[in-house]
């Protein structure tokens, strides 16, 4: 018997030296090419020589068995660490059992020489079965191709069989790849306009390449009844491009194997700087900037995505029945510019014969009606543009005709076709700027022009939100509730079309070389508005938009959005209710189109409340900012305290009710319900005999933890600094104090090593560490001895923010407010409240949130119940910059007596 370490032993040193000579060909002339067909070479004869002495035993070979290549292995397109798919076929069963351990052996092999490899035995009359019905399977037989065994065999797979099945099953088969292909767009968000894209399965990437092949194979195997080569039989004018995208596709993903050592597909920021000053899939010449390389990476993706659009398009439209086709032609959709067939527009008129009206009007009607354009209408708007584009800017219908589709249902979609066709460009020529254009914050998740027409999207799902009367499937309830007010502050305004004009242009700054995006951004769109003829009402309301569009976000991260002097700060700078509806909307738009997660719960709650406070201030009815000892009657009222008293959680007495609630701020009562302030009575209560009452509860992806304890020197430190030594981050927070000194704080957070998660008797110990901290039987030296070991073990981040610290007296009546500006990672608020506590201050007010890596963090303080001296301003600049300059350095303990609780409330983010 042939021991397989001995023929890996030879194979070995033919591999490896084979690997190495095709990665230093590749590192010296970047030519995927080279690499993709040497590599298949290298493995082929490692995968024959393999079958030769495991499965052939000798120079004959066995009947009845034949090993190919299947997928990319079997295309020849094996990239630096892309797997090799294989695939055994017997003629029978009784061949398939002989051969079993042997082929088993085979993959195993495989795996010891590093190859990730895959396959299975399959008899032919399973093959013909399994292609009927598994999708994936009978795509991989697409490429298969003959490596060793039974050559006849392999001729009636490949020869007869294949073509066989695919003619009759091509319907089936192209409707799963369909189908298939749009499931995995759908995890993509359907856009190629990621900032950090996976070039193999991203919309526009390798994969996408791959499924226009396979539809074209799969129509000449059933028109022709033989193989051909899939590319020749592409539309000509997409076939030279698609190859030219195919080439810089397939260097990017040589180049990201070579460098991570492993198949990793996802072009990260550092990965596209290192290929752009490489000049990966680039002519010879001087290497192009990120932005540039970048661009072009997008620029390739689009041929692909409209490629296999156009393909599928031509697949769908050829299994349309006659009578169907006949219904289409009758639709009312179709009028005498445009016909609509199978959901799809095409042009009744010639191209020479077409102005710019009915070039507009087309997407006019793409905006109002869940329509695709046909591949024909798309070269008509080719042939016409080159012709209009001198003079679109200032036809005199584009204001109206971009109104139109700016409002209509569908118009992210007709804006992508509009610029992905150069039609926007042409109309808004500062467009360009943004156009495939990657910000790097770590944050957005998709390139300037894409976060725009999603921010446009969130609107129009508003409205259908509203039409849907608040119906949603498969959504976040609370975020469902609150975007209802949204959709209903929506139906509220009067000139929807100036708000939507505003998110169109309110980026368009960052394509500029102007330093500030936002003035750069209001310059661009005076010159869009002087083409268009806006009045001068119009122009106003939408530069205004423009100029304060990160106003409202910028407030909610660092300001107390429910301290009155913010508020009026704020409404100030409004001016109008009628404004204040379109900015609270357009800063909903765009945090929503930021990335899928950036809008919260939370953080639309937050949205709203800074809505109606500022509303009430336009208005003159602001709250009073505290709960008054005295306002018994006036809480009776708000609480209800007659049906409380026959509730499941009886109070004592009313008195001890508003005992409890006197001092806290008015927002307390605005953000519980009543349940939960007697829940927090209730854990109050314990406070006689206990120094502390908790509750951990599990909130969908983070943990909540509600603590009531009496206020004392070093509170938010120490709670803090209990979460960070367990390697918690904290995402949300709110405390708040009363006049008898009882703290109730709020945190929510993120289990980032999924320890109470996966460990549940773990909720126990972490409970009990947390009232050890508080009870002082845990020093806080052990809280920070815990905290460096944890930071001392994480990765560095992917790009460091540049520090800001700075000081404003202005903002509130009562505090100094700090702005920190870092690099966000876990254990940085317990750093920079130690570092306060060493300042001998108090944090009335924590305002905490988190961009991407990027940490903004705002706290109100006070020392000796006033504002801060300019030298207790220094004192502190100076404690920070020392901690965040050494963040695993020793920390010296902070000054005796010193009180660093809160009175106030914070939304948290570390």
């Amino acid at each position: 018997m042939i021991d397989p370490n001995d023929i890996l032993s030879s194979l070995a040193p033919v591999y490896q030296a084979g690997s190495r000579r095709i990665r230093e060909q590749f590192e010296r002339d970047h030519q995927p090419a080279t690499v993709l067909r040497e590599r298949t070479h290298v493995v082929d004869r490692v995968v024959t020589g393999l079958y030769s002495q495991l499965i052939a035993g000798g120079p004959g070979e066995p009947q009845g068995l034949c090993l190919a290549a299947v997928g990319g292995y079997g295309r020849r397109e094996l990239h630096p660490c892309s797997d090799v798919d294989l695939t055994f076929v017997c003629a029978n069963a009784a061949v398939e059992a002989a051969h079993r351990e042997s082929t088993a052996a085979l993959l195993r092999s495989l795996w010891d020489l590093g190859l990730r490899s895959s396959g299975g035995l399959r008899t032919l009359a399973e093959c013909r079965t399994v292609l009927a019905t598994d999708p994936e399977f009978a795509v991989a037989l697409l490429d298969v191709r003959y490596l060793a065994g039974d050559p006849q065999l392999f001729g009636a797979l490949h020869d007869r069989l294949l073509p066989e099945v695919i003619a009759r099953e091509r319907q089936s088969l192209v409707s799963n790849l369909e189908s298939l292909t749009g499931q995995r767009h759908q995890k993509f968000a359907l856009t190629i306009f990621h900032l950090e894209p996976n070039i193999k399965d991203a919309p526009g990437g390798l994969r996408d390449y791959h499924v226009a092949r396979w539809l074209a194979g799969i129509a000449a195997l059933d028109e022709r009844g033989a193989w051909s080569a899939p590319e020749e039989l592409w539309p000509q004018a997409f076939s030279p491009e698609a190859r030219a995208a195919y080439t810089f596709l397939t260097a990017t993903r040589c180049f990201l194997h070579y460098r991570r050592e492993r198949d990793d597909n996802h072009l990260t920021y550092e990965m596209q700087d290192q290929a752009a000053s490489e000049g990966i899939g680039t002519e010879s010449g001087a290497p192009p900037s990120t932005v540039d390389w970048m661009r072009s990476y997008f620029r390739h993706a689009r041929r692909i995505d409209a490629l296999v659009a156009r393909l599928l398009d031509e697949t769908t439209r050829g299994r349309r029945s006659l009578s169907a086709v006949f219904e289409d032609w009758r639709t009312r959709l179709s009028n005498s510019d445009f016909s609509v067939i199978g959901g799809r527009i095409f042009p009744r008129q010639p191209a020479s014969a077409a102005d710019a009206g009915v070039l507009l009007r087309l997407f006019e009607m793409l905006a109002r009606h869940e329509l695709q354009l046909s591949a024909e209408a798309e070269r008509w708007v080719g042939e016409i543009l080159p012709r209009l584009t001198p003079s679109l800017n200032e036809f005199p219908e584009a204001a109206l005709s971009l109104e139109e589709v700016l409002t209509s249902a569908h118009a992210a979609a007709a804006l992508r076709a509009m610029h992905r066709l150069g039609v926007l460009t042409a109309l808004v020529p500062e467009f360009r700027g943004i156009d495939a254009l990657v910000t790097r914050d770590f944050y957005h998740r998709y390139t300037v022009d894409e976060h725009t027409f999603v921010s446009i999207q969130a609107l129009h799902d508003l409205a259908k939100l509203k039409a849907r009367r608040g119906r949603s499937e498969g959504r976040d309830p609370d975020l469902s509730r609150i975007e209802e007010r949204f959709a209903g502050l929506l139906a509220e305004i009067d000139s929807p079309e100036l708000l939507f004009l505003a998110l169109l242009l309110h980026d368009l700054g960052k394509g500029t070389a102007h330093a500030n995006h936002v003035q750069g951004s209001v310059e661009c769109a005076q010159q869009v508005l002087a083409r268009l003829g806006t009045s001068p009402d119009e122009d106003r309301t939408v530069l205004f938009l423009i100029a304060h569009h990160v106003e409202m976000s910028s407030t909610l991260l660092r300001r107390d959005i429910l301290d009155p002097h913010t508020i009026r700060e704020f409404a100030h700078k409004i001016g109008s209710v009628e404004r204040l509806k379109l900015l609270t909307l357009l800063t909903y738009a765009d945090i929503k189109a930021v990335n899928p997660e950036a809008l919260t719960p939370w953080k639309a709650d937050a949205l709203w409340q800074l809505y109606v406070s500022t509303a009430n201030d336009l208005a003159r009815s602001v709250d009073d900012d505290r709960v008054a000892a005295d306002a018994d009657a006036a809480l009776d009222a708000a609480l209800d305290i007659d049906e409380t008293l026959t509730a499941g959680q009886p109070v004592d007495q009313p008195s001890e009710l508003h005992g409890f609630l006197a001092g806290f701020p008015q927002r307390y009562l605005a953000v519980h319900a009543l349940g939960e302030i007697l829940e927090h009575l209730e854990m109050a209560r314990a406070l006689d005999r206990e120094p502390a009452r908790l509750r951990l509860e599990r909130e969908h992806a983070f943990w909540q933890l509600t603590l009531i304890t009496r206020d004392r020197p070093l509170l938010f430190a120490t709670v803090t600094g209990a979460l960070a030594s367990w390697g918690m981050s904290i995402v949300k927070a709110e405390a708040f104090s009363n006049a008898q000194g009882v703290v109730l704080d709020i945190f929510a957070f993120q289990d980032l090593h999924r320890t109470l998660e996966l460990n549940p008797s773990e909720i126990a110990r972490f409970e009990q560490h947390l009232l050890d901290a508080l009870s002082g039987k845990l020093a806080l030296q052990s809280l920070l001895e815990d905290a460096v070991q944890r930071r001392a073990s994480l990765r560095p981040p992917k790009v460091t923010i540049a520090t800001q610290i700075r000081f404003d007296d202005a903002s509130s009546a009562h505090s100094t407010l700090l702005e920190l500006v870092t690099t966000d990672r876990p254990g940085l608020l317990f750093d920079v409240s130690y570092a306060l506590a060493r300042s001998n201050c108090n944090i009335e007010v924590a305002l905490i949130d988190t961009e991407g890596q990027r940490a903004i963090d705002v706290f109100y303080l006070t020392a000796a119940g006033a504002k801060l001296s300019a030298a207790q301003q220094e004192l502190i600049r100076s404690q920070l910059d020392a901690v965040l300059a050494k963040p695993t350095g020793d920390l010296a303990p902070p000054p005796a007596g010193n009180r660093l609780a809160m009175s106030e409330g914070l939304d948290a983010g570390h």
